[in-house]
Parts: structure tokens; C-alpha cells; sequence
């Protein structure tokens, strides 16, 4: 990674973490990526939420419409070295934070 890329890549994070609450997000975020990119990365979370309560893989795709191999890959990643997936959702089971998936009043 360049050092320009990697000064980029900081400012980003830098950006995100300024941020205060959910509105604030909902607007950078909309601002910077398209409706279809947030859901998309929406759609990835989910997956990684529903992964790590052991949901299978067919209710995953019925569920969310993402391909077995991004399924797969996903999971690579939860259970990976780097640890994101991870952090965030146990941070977000000590909030009680309800997943796309697991609310009832959606249909």
C-alpha cells in the first residue's frame, strides 16, 4: 500500500469515527457511496450477523440474496485474523442491537 493511499485510508477512518450517532451516519455515508454500495455493504453485515449464529448457508441466501461464495467469503473473514467482523458484533449484542434478520416485524 503507498503511503498516499494509506494517509487516504486514515482520513477515512478518521472521518467515519467523528461521526456521532446514526443520523450523522445515514448522511456521510449516503453522501459518499450510493444507495445501491450501502446496501450492498448492508447486506454483507447481515450475512457476517447471521453466520455468527450459526444460520445455514440456504437460509442466508434466501434471506439475503448474496451468492454462496460471498457467503463463503464472508465467513473467511469472521472468523479471520483481522478481528472487525467480530468486534462490532459483540459490541452490538451488548447494545441488544436487533438484526435485519432476526426482527419479527418485517416481512
Amino acid at each position: 500500500m503507498s503511503k498516499i493511499l494509506s494517509l487516504r485510508t486514515k482520513f477515512l477512518y478518521r472521518a467515519i469515527l467523528s461521526l456521532k450517532n446514526e443520523d450523522e451516519a445515514r448522511r456521510f455515508f449516503r453522501d459518499l457511496l450510493t444507495e445501491t454500495e450501502i446496501e450492498e455493504f448492508s447486506r454483507r453485515f447481515e450475512v457476517a450477523a447471521m453466520l455468527d449464529k450459526n444460520v445455514a448457508y440456504t437460509e442466508i441466501v434466501k434471506t439475503t440474496g448474496m451468492s454462496s461464495t460471498t457467503i463463503a467469503r464472508i465467513s473467511k473473514f469472521l472468523q479471520g485474523a483481522f478481528g472487525g467482523y467480530q468486534l462490532v458484533l459483540k459490541r452490538m449484542s451488548h447494545q441488544h442491537t436487533i438484526a435485519p434478520h432476526e426482527r419479527r416485524d418485517v416481512c
